[in-house]
């Protein structure tokens, strides 16, 4: 084939030209791809690293390093489209043109963003919260921008979108520092009523971790027909809340007496 043989309208030596043109910029742009998500990458964990040396709030730590992370990387994939010839304002005209119909496709993202800016200023809880939202009750293991992550005690990871999240009811256990165990106590009528109160309040006074202030209190809360409910309340720090209530439980379940029916 001749240097002036055509393909396609082309001649031979222009074709090649074009078409090694087209490759190089489609080799640039996968390197641009490759070594920009790695950068982006590292300087996110660059970002962890200052905040946390500088004892920044680990959510806000998270969410900020989540945002540089997807900010450098949008960049990134425009600078490779960019290299390939695609002309940005060509681009960025036809993004405007579909900015309503994206616009309503990502409104519950969008939505999830603001919640997530305002979990960061308003603070309803911070990472390593026990919470209770949206139907689920957990830890809190990561904040991000567009979710929250939640540990439940059976160690399942469940997430929730920060949009209904901030929007809906949140109940923070580990707030306050301390949380009071409730536990109602059936005794059928007839029992010795001193004697039972005297072994509940010597199995709270032997356990460690049940506080002096405020004190434990026990009282009848209301009489049925044939046995009375006695209160047993007393606080604990929020971390010892579960195997104090367990506990607790197990030993009163041993001084139970039947209730004929």
């Amino acid at each position: 084939m001749s240097k002036d043989d055509t393909i396609l309208g082309y001649k031979y030596v222009d074709l090649l030209h074009y078409l090694a043109e087209v490759g190089l910029n489609i080799l640039v742009a996968l390197l641009i791809l490759i070594i920009g998500f790695w950068l982006s990458n590292r300087i996110g964990k660059m970002i962890t690293g200052i905040m946390k040396r500088r004892k920044v709030d680990e959510g806000l730590t998270s969410f900020i390093t989540s945002v540089s992370i997807i900010s450098s990387k949008i960049l990134v994939v425009l600078s490779a489209i960019s290299q390939l010839g695609i002309a940005m304002t060509s681009f960025v005209t036809v993004l405007g043109a579909a900015g309503i119909a994206i616009g309503m496709a990502f409104s519950g993202t969008l939505s999830n963003f603001a919640g997530g800016i305002l979990i960061l200023v308003i603070k309803p809880f911070k990472l390593h919260d026990t919470i209770s939202a949206l139907l689920v009750t957990g830890e809190v293991t990561d904040i991000q921008i567009f979710n929250t992550y939640i540990k439940t005690p059976d160690n399942k990871t469940i997430i929730l979108p920060n949009g209904p999240l901030i929007n809906g009811t949140i109940i923070n256990f580990t707030r306050e520092g301390k949380r009071r165990v409730d536990i109602i106590f059936p005794l059928k009528y007839g029992s010795d009523i001193s004697l039972t109160i005297a072994k509940i309040q010597e199995a709270l006074s032997a356990n460690p971790n049940i506080l002096k202030d405020p004190a434990p209190s026990i009282y009848f809360s209301e009489l049925e027909a044939k046995a009375g409910k006695l209160n047993v309340n007393c606080w604990v720090k929020t971390s010892d809340y579960v195997p104090v209530h367990r506990e607790l439980n197990t030993k009163f379940f041993q001084w139970l007496e039947p209730i004929e029916d």
